[in-house]
């Protein structure tokens, strides 16, 4: 069914590039009293007619007619979609939302990563933390102090019931990721990786759908490499592969996701063992290597920066 509405959405241009969700228990489950018009008597009708006839969704729906996702989402589904209110939308400063409704493709991936293919209600995504968007990136979803959270966004209403899916009402609008690659280039501390995996041809690895957790040297580590080693490192392809998949782990693991107290033995793509260590404190090392910031997440996973290159054994 996902293939099908990929396929859709590509087919009319409208797909850019772009699991566990936890929750509270349920929430309220309706917005609005009036079924849409042309919504058979009995039903609620299509996620875009529940929205339509909700009255505060209109911003959303201006942006769905605009990315051309109507039929998408009024087609059979289920579809799950996690809707900003015109309140949240009002949060968008207006000269970047103008120029986001004026960017079908950049509208479409916007807009995507609200949706997760298949019905999840508010009693079913307390057994998940993360979700699968239409767009490809996974949202991350929290239950905190008995609210649900979509990316930092609060759930304000949820399980509000359509023919082809549900609706849960969110407080702000949630945002696609950078790839690990371009995050660790945003961040102006990763230069030397970020030079050490375009030399070893990395980069479209660690673009791609991973999901991937890198434990990412910033530049002061690599400086505490003896001299000259990271210039002999980048002339020498293999060697410079073999110590870079050392930092990364297929899959997503957030420090949260360490008991406290643990050793654990992780698989890198390298083939061999990472050794992490989460003490009684909470603090965590990687082969000796102190994570100094934990869980950055990225569109296709997480980084986690350490303050030393780790070598394989």
């Amino acid at each position: 069914m996902r293939s099908k509405l990929f396929a859709l959405l590509v087919a009319g241009g409208a797909l850019a590039a772009g699991s566990t969700l936890a929750a509270a228990g349920p929430c309220g489950s309706t917005i609005g009293d009036a079924p849409p018009a042309h919504a058979a008597e009995g039903s609620p009708g299509t996620i875009v007619d529940v929205a339509v006839g909700a009255g505060s969704f209109t911003t959303l729906v201006k942006a769905v007619q605009a990315a051309g996702l109507v039929e998408v989402l009024s087609g059979p589904g289920p579809f799950t979609v996690f809707a900003p209110t015109d309140e949240a939308f009002a949060k968008v400063p207006a000269e970047t939302l103008s120029a986001l409704l004026a960017d079908k493709q950049a509208l479409a991936s916007v807009l995507t990563y609200h949706v997760v293919a298949g019905k999840v209600t508010a009693s079913e995504a307390t057994k998940l933390s993360w979700a699968e968007t239409v767009n490809g990136q996974a949202v991350r979803v929290e239950a905190r102090d008995g609210s649900v959270f979509v990316d930092g966004a609060r759930v304000v209403t949820a399980d509000v019931a359509a023919s082809n899916g549900v609706i849960h009402a969110i407080d702000r609008v949630i945002l696609p990721r950078k790839d690990l690659v371009d995050a660790a280039i945003g961040a102006g501390s990763f230069k030397t990786l970020v030079t050490a995996v375009q030399a070893a041809g990395l980069v479209e690895t660690l673009k791609g759908k991973g999901p991937f957790t890198v434990f990412a040297p910033t530049d002061a580590a690599f400086a505490k490499l003896p001299a000259g080693t990271v210039e002999k490192l980048l002339g020498d392809k293999p060697a410079l592969t073999s110590i870079l998949t050392y930092h990364v782990v297929p899959g997503r693991i957030l420090a949260e996701d360490l008991p406290l107290g643990v050793t654990k033995k992780v698989k890198t793509v390298n083939g061999k063992e990472l050794t992490v260590v989460k003490d009684r404190d909470g603090n965590v090392t990687v082969d000796g290597a102190k994570v100094t910031a934990a869980n950055v997440l990225a569109g296709n996973g997480v980084i986690h920066v350490i303050d030393g290159v780790v070598l394989p054994k």
